[in-house]
């Protein structure tokens, strides 16, 4: 296959992260064409140039829906804010394109319904970008739970914290519009839902709580605006099998950078992770002698593939940007035909029916179902 055409609209944070790994794959994993970088838009043409020029990419535009007409790009990575993703996606899909697309899918659940819908008549693949399913790390352990490691799993306990709406000084900006979507649950939990997906499947049912920290925040020119989402939600669910957890996520808890805490509990042992610490877990097995009995550290090795792709050496570490490095692989895999390591946009909506799912039980305060 001749190397895939890329185009990308948004330049910020994960605009940024797709471009490097659009950049370095073919070096990474040797046995893929190296992408060609068509074009890339932005919010105006100069910033479109000079990232164009920062970044690797020929052509630059103000003006993304030129990167849609635009028959040398094969596929299009949409990173813009949450509120854009559903008018891109559909227009990309329906020119032709595949799909690389930021999390969420879309603030409302009708857009992401609509995204799905796209992607089904077009018959192109449409991949959301949720990189930690892509950790070697989480890909052992969920080798190691069907293998049995650590017997029957019955409760999952799952946190996603950081602290980047933690000052209460912080300008308003989009994150905290409603048109964002509802804050923690779809902004950020997404995340640990996608981690309980690829390792448990779906979730069947919810009930939430969430959480105003800060009812409003200050404007730049002065004054104030109220907060129209929530930073914190609390879960309870039921996955798929009976499988009990719990989830919380807080966008403003102080001293936590890139948590997703993962403990994972069976009839025979335990599992922990935490992404902070991405390239390790511990193993607890009660299988282990009563003297020797407690977790173990597991660093990450040439032995959890694609580990071995980055470094030859176990105990040196990957880092975020080569999660995304190995999520552009399986994405140019499910494009020739071959299994692939992704969510597409069925799952992708699955999870956004869970997260609707948790807004409408935290308004009607109730258990709530997951539409299939």
């Amino acid at each position: 296959m001749a190397g895939l055409g890329v185009g990308l609209i948004g330049t910020g944070y994960m605009g940024k992260c797709h471009a490097l790994a659009w950049n370095s794959v073919a070096s990474v994993f040797g046995d893929v064409e190296r992408p060609r970088l068509v074009a890339l838009a932005e919010i105006d043409a100069d910033l479109a140039a000079r990232k164009a020029a920062e970044l690797g990419f020929a052509t630059s535009t103000g003006n993304w829906r030129d990167l849609i007409a635009d028959p040398a790009v094969d596929i299009i990575s949409v990173t813009t804010p949450n509120a854009f993703h559903a008018e891109m996606a559909i227009a990309a899909l329906e020119a032709g394109k595949h799909v690389w697309c930021e999390k969420p899918m879309a603030p409302l659940l009708a857009d992401a319904e609509r995204m799905q819908a796209a992607a089904k008549r077009s018959r192109k693949l449409a991949a959301m970008g949720y990189n930690y399913i892509q950790n070697p790390m989480i890909r052992h352990i969920k080798a190691l739970i069907a293998e049995g490691a650590i017997g029957t799993v019955n409760h999952v306990r799952v946190e996603m914290d950081e602290d980047f709406m933690a000052d209460p000084n912080a300008l308003f900006y989009w994150k905290s519009e409603a048109a964002s979507g509802y804050g923690a649950l779809d902004d950020f939990a997404v995340h640990p839902l996608s981690l309980l997906f690829m390792l448990f499947g779906h979730v069947d049912a919810v009930i939430a709580d969430m959480v105003k920290p800060y009812s409003e925040r200050p404007l730049a020119g002065g004054g104030s605006r109220g907060v129209e989402n929530h930073d914190v939600a609390s879960v309870l669910m039921r996955l798929q099998g009976g499988v009990s957890a719990v989830l919380m996520a807080n966008r403003s808890a102080w001293g936590r950078k890139g948590r997703i805490a993962l403990q994972i509990f069976g009839s025979e042992g335990s599992i922990l992770f935490d992404q902070e610490r991405m390239n390790e877990f511990e193993l607890y097995q009660n299988k282990d002698g009563k003297a020797e009995q407690g977790f173990r550290r597991v660093l990450a090795a040439p032995e959890h593939a694609p580990y071995n792709r980055f470094i030859p050496a176990p105990g040196h570490g990957l880092g975020f940007n080569d999660l995304k490095i190995i999520e552009c692989r399986e994405l140019i895999s499910a494009i020739k035909g071959e299994k692939a390591h992704l969510i597409g946009f069925d799952d992708g909506l699955r999870i956004e029916r869970s997260v609707h799912a948790m807004a409408r039980s935290f308004a009607e305060r109730r258990w709530v179902s997951v539409e299939t």
